[in-house]
């Protein structure tokens, strides 16, 4: 199983979802760069279960630990071992759960590939291995803004059939996106979706939705074309979350529908370097950052274990109704933010290593 991402700023990934504890180890992180738990802790915090009624009441502090690769508060240029122990595992919520795979779930895959699997919680496969991910996303994003001064912010942009208007761009942050519970900075928007959603969980059943994420001051020149053009890396990240089912970048299939003379970015003077007066193409060209930024969505489906009764058959093939039991939310994007983040922090940190080696050499 791959459970390690990246090329000079790699992370691991482990743990189950109810086993003892989750994590990640970094590895690739620059030397001297000063580093807490306090610099992780906030968007473990904003990642965390239990945060309102409209998200799964599992009860976790999610508290950090960094076990190696620091000293005196520094990084020491070592692997970076990162811990967080679960507190309110309930193994025994998926006791039925582990005969019938549960529709849309990873349960029958897991158990097909492998020929066992962790059937508490859906083990690897459960949104709480996202956990590490956050957790060394947190560094890579550090790094990146105190090296480049790059923003990333992300937020929810649609739940169902519900779409909030387009943002600012330029000027959004986090601390907006937060003031609302659905985590979608328009206030309108947002009291449509909290309703919908939960309309959706007292009717045992779940939603999904899309999340907009935007990536400022993103040096020029990222990316490794061809196979892997920075969209590629993104999408390839994006995609490995749980519950993710389309990615797409700048205009994405809307840009089908515009002709050509419109879709073009023309270029413009902009302070020191060239940009473009439109931003179709989401701040990359060729597979390479053009300086810009960089704004993608990514949509998830709705959550795959819900509480109404469901027909279907066990795995012996024999017909069972299934009302999963566990704990569970209605609709994942709120919490999916800080985890889009720290998947787009992950991809920018290793690929600005990678474009560190391609600096020329100077002349003698």
């Amino acid at each position: 199983m791959s459970s390690t991402l990246g090329t000079l700023f790699k992370v691991t990934t482990f743990g189950e979802s109810h086993g003892k504890g989750v994590g990640a180890i970094v590895d690739g992180c620059p030397p001297g760069m000063a580093l807490t738990e306090a610099d992780i802790q906030p968007q473990l915090s904003r990642r965390r279960p239990g945060q309102s009624d409209l998200a799964t009441p599992r009860q976790e502090t999610d508290q950090v630990v960094i076990y190696s690769g620091t000293e005196s508060g520094r990084t020491l240029g070592t692997p970076i071992m990162l811990l967080i122990n679960n507190k309110d595992q309930r193994p025994r919520d998926y006791s039925e759960m582990s005969r019938i795979p549960r529709p849309s779930h990873a349960d029958f895959t897991y158990q097909m590939k492998y020929g066992i699997r962790a059937s508490s919680g859906g083990g690897r496969s459960s949104a709480r291995e996202t956990i590490g991910r956050v957790a060394a996303g947190a560094i890579a994003e550090k790094w990146l803004r105190e090296t480049y001064g790059t923003e990333i912010v992300a937020w929810v942009s649609a739940v169902g059939d519900i779409e909030s208007p387009e943002m600012d761009i330029e000027r959004i942050t986090r601390a907006e996106v937060d003031r609302q519970i659905v985590r979608c900075p328009d206030s309108a928007a947002s009291g449509r979706m909290e309703a919908l959603i939960r309309e959706v969980l007292a009717a045992k059943d779940s939603i999904g939705g899309i999340l907009t994420c935007v990536c400022r001051n993103v040096p020029v020149g990222l990316g490794e074309p061809v196979f892997d053009k920075l969209e590629a890396r993104l999408a390839q990240a994006m995609l490995s979350l749980p519950a993710t089912k389309g990615f797409e970048i700048g205009s994405g299939f809307a840009g089908t529908r515009m002709r050509g003379s419109r879709h073009n970015d023309l270029f413009v003077r902009k302070a020191d370097r060239l940009g473009t007066k439109t931003n179709y193409s989401g701040g990359v060209q060729g597979g390479i950052s053009n300086g810009e930024p960089v704004v993608f969505r990514v949509a998830f489906k709705p959550v795959a274990t819900i509480g109404l009764d469901q027909e279907t058959v066990d795995f012996d093939g024999d017909s069972v109704t299934l009302a999963a039991k566990g704990r569970h939310d209605p609709c994942v994007v709120p919490r999916a933010a800080p985890i889009v983040e720290a998947m787009a922090a992950l991809v920018l940190a290793d690929m600005a290593l990678r474009q560190h080696v391609r600096q020329p050499v100077a002349s003698p």
